[in-house]
């Protein structure tokens, strides 16, 4: 058995403490990031925490090898005295939404090659897709996941906003975009783009800008030019 020591009690602790749960090669223990007076020992102590409390509670441990699950911050974040790494899970995680683990990519990082392998071990325990990423490759990652997740999702509550104006159902639009997140499996983002502006349909655009506000408004003139400048 495999000892694990879960540091937090937010979204990605709680879904991963219910998945280690579940795994027949790990013993997990779940505390709270407050509450480390008294820290049990184990092979590796995963910190799931905010970002700047990385450092802080990292100081504090002196297990023989602590991993923190951020996309945005480096393995040098952590400041423990031992072994160091990175278990990040490049997903968006939702208190009462399940994860399947399965379809869920691990981008994982150790400073020795045993412990990359525990990494890789402890990862295949609840999932299947296991990738060896550094800390600049994972910053990458992160930024690409902010753009194609919370800035999406942001343009969503837009669209939302706009239908609820206008006394529309938001659920019109789901089949557009679930074919949209669909097709890019088998096309290029850059082959997949439609709409008025790679048509370059001023009328349209122009009917859409008096529709909205001046912050929708701002969002949708500069989307507009970043895709009529990626197409060029």
């Amino acid at each position: 058995m495999i000892s694990v020591l879960l540091v937090g009690k937010g979204n990605v602790a709680t879904h991963l403490y219910t998945a280690f749960l579940k795994a027949d090669t790990i013993s997990v223990t779940q505390i709270n990031s407050r509450d480390l007076e008294k820290i049990p020992k184990a092979d590796i102590t995963i910190i799931a925490v905010s970002d700047d409390a990385i450092a802080e509670v990292s100081s504090k441990i002196n297990n023989r090898l602590v991993v923190h699950t951020s996309g945005g911050c480096s393995i040098d974040e952590l400041k423990n005295k031992n072994n160091k790494g990175v278990f990040y899970m490049l997903q968006t995680f939702s208190k009462g939404k399940e994860v399947n683990f399965n379809n869920v990519p691990f981008c994982l990082e150790a400073t020795n090659k045993k412990d990359q392998q525990l990494l890789d071990k402890i990862a295949k325990s609840i999932g299947e897709k296991t990738y060896e990423v550094d800390s600049e490759q994972r910053k990458a990652l992160h930024v690409a996941a902010v753009f194609v997740n919370n800035f999406t999702n942001h343009l969503y509550k837009i669209g939302n906003d706009i239908c609820t104006e206008h006394k529309v159902p938001f659920e019109v639009l789901l089949p557009l975009i679930k074919e949209t997140a669909s097709k890019i499996e088998s096309l290029s983002p850059k082959k997949a783009q439609t709409g008025p502006a790679v048509r370059k349909d001023k009328k349209t655009i122009k009917n859409h800008l008096d529709l909205l506000n001046l912050k929708q408004q701002e969002i949708y003139r500069l989307l507009t030019r970043s895709i009529q400048n990626s197409v060029d």
